[in-house]
């Protein structure tokens, strides 16, 4: 079974989740952390849990997602992996960033690189992949079928959906996305967002207000 830790990090509270099984093996998805006492709060969770980390992996290179990307390659000497079409977003995190109040000097860029094809290994543990292209190039999503879960980054919220109004956003992309690849996962899966609470399937099918959908597959 995998236990799925989430932690709301950086001024944009963005949800960085480390996933672990009985093996003691963990991964982290959107390395979000971006101060020293919040690298101390997830260094003393993987600590004291006695997790082994063994790789981390983004749902999108939107640069909330991977401001501590740099500092799991210097601690825990590991680079992070994403879909190779967001790469652009990484040359100019700074210049977004500095449009919200931040300044920061660089991301750090992801050297492996992952699509729809490949499967996530960790322990016992296996989660695949969906392309969810709408809100950036080249997110993703992560869905675990033995525990039922969905790792949607800012692709799906709670009675939200991800902005489309930044580069590369595109709605009908989005909708198609939800509709298509997260909706027909099944109602009784947990959906685990990049900011907020987590929510469901069958709750967003009843009462997102951004979507419309009959029945729950």
């Amino acid at each position: 079974m995998i236990s799925v830790k989430s932690f709301a990090f950086n001024p944009f509270q963005t949800n960085m989740y480390v996933l672990s099984d009985e093996s003691l093996e963990a991964i982290v998805i959107d390395p979000s952390f971006s101060n020293a006492q919040e690298h101390a709060y997830f260094d003393s969770y993987i600590l004291n849990n006695k997790l082994k980390l063994v790789g981390v992996f983004n749902t999108h290179l939107h640069f909330d997602h991977c401001l501590g990307a740099a500092y799991l390659d210097q601690k825990y000497g590991l680079n992070y992996a994403a879909h190779i079409d967001g790469l652009p977003f990484i040359d100019g995190a700074a210049k977004q960033a500095s449009y919200y109040g931040l300044q920061i000097t660089e991301i750090f860029a992801p050297k492996l690189f992952i699509n729809g094809t490949d499967k996530i290994k960790f322990g016992k543990s296996e989660l695949r992949i969906l392309e969810t292209p709408g809100h950036a190039a080249g997110s993703l999503c992560f869905v675990s079928d033995t525990d039922k879960f969905v790792i949607t980054g800012d692709v799906l919220f709670k009675e939200s959906i991800g902005r489309t109004d930044l580069p590369t956003g595109d709605l009908d992309l989005l909708l198609e996305s939800i509709h298509t690849k997260l909706f027909s996962l099944g109602g009784d899966y947990k959906v685990y967002p990049g900011h907020g609470p987590k929510t469901s399937i069958a709750e967003e099918i009843a009462r997102n207000p951004f979507l419309k959908f009959d029945e729950i597959p």
